[in-house]
């Protein structure tokens, strides 16, 4: 089939491995995030997209699937919309209210260019999707993530896993990074000594019982912000994720990178 364009206009929608509800999740879609579809199942029920907004491939269910014209598609490319900053808030889609998520993308801009293609009403908080902000802000994001289950491929405020939850804090903060831990180390500045460590740089530690790489986000005095069974606050030390309630080291600390500015 020919590429076309989707964008979501639900809540949450899984983004999964493989053509089946049995499968890994692997990412979600939050409303407003756009996608390129590039191939349809043979049964006609799934479609394998790739997210704009950071090159994720997986399958989504076609019933699920919000069409959307080339022309608008490349609209939303070039055009810098809201993204929400409360955990929950409503829009109003073709006169029906949805609830939509920390992170989700609202078709308002300031562009008097844009030509909306839909009908939307929004009464929420939110900021522009490219506005950077420092450090005080993106801390008051993460925060809001805390004691949020974590979910395999999610990254929203009622499930998320620790990638998820740090490539959303850097997104409502104005910064787009990769889901992919190998592809941050490789594109982004390490921090080579725990030492000089500072606020908003994300550390990746292997779990000791586990052995899967996982994702934190540094917070002030060596804390760190992470996806354990929760959404938790510990320790990061040079020997790894120390539990501040039960003092144990339960990951090994990998390696840092820093994605803000001095």
């Amino acid at each position: 089939m020919e590429v076309s364009y989707g964008v979501c206009r639900l809540s949450v929608v899984a983004v999964r491995k493989e053509q089946s509800h049995q499968s890994l999740q692997v990412t979600q879609l939050l409303f407003g995030d756009h996608y390129l579809v590039a191939e349809e199942a043979g049964d006609g029920l799934w479609l394998r997209i790739t997210i704009c907004f950071d090159g994720t491939e997986g399958w989504i269910e076609r019933k699920q699937h919000h069409a959307i014209s080339q022309e608008y598609f490349e609209q939303i490319n070039t055009t810098d919309f809201k993204i929400t900053t409360d955990i929950c808030s409503t829009i109003l889609y073709k006169k029906s209210p949805i609830t939509i998520l920390l992170g989700s993308i609202v078709p308002i801009s300031q562009s008097e260019l844009f030509k909306m293609d839909e009908q939307f009403a929004f009464n929420g908080e939110a900021k522009s999707l490219g506005q950077k902000r420092d450090f005080e802000f993106l801390k008051a994001i993460s925060l809001k993530y805390l004691n949020v289950p974590e979910q395999e491929g999610g990254k929203s405020p009622f499930g998320v896993d620790g990638v998820g939850l740090v490539q959303m804090v850097y997104r409502v903060s104005g910064y787009s990074i990769s889901r992919s831990p190998e592809k941050l180390v490789k594109h982004q500045k390490t921090v080579k000594n725990i030492d000089r460590v500072r606020p908003g740089d994300i550390a990746f530690f292997v779990s000791r019982k586990e052995g899967k790489v996982k994702t934190g986000l540094l917070l002030e005095e060596n804390k760190v912000l992470h996806a354990d069974g929760r959404v938790k606050i510990d320790h990061l030390l040079e020997d790894g994720v120390l539990d501040t309630e039960t003092k144990i080291f339960t990951h090994e600390l990998k390696s840092i990178i820093r994605i803000l500015n001095d």
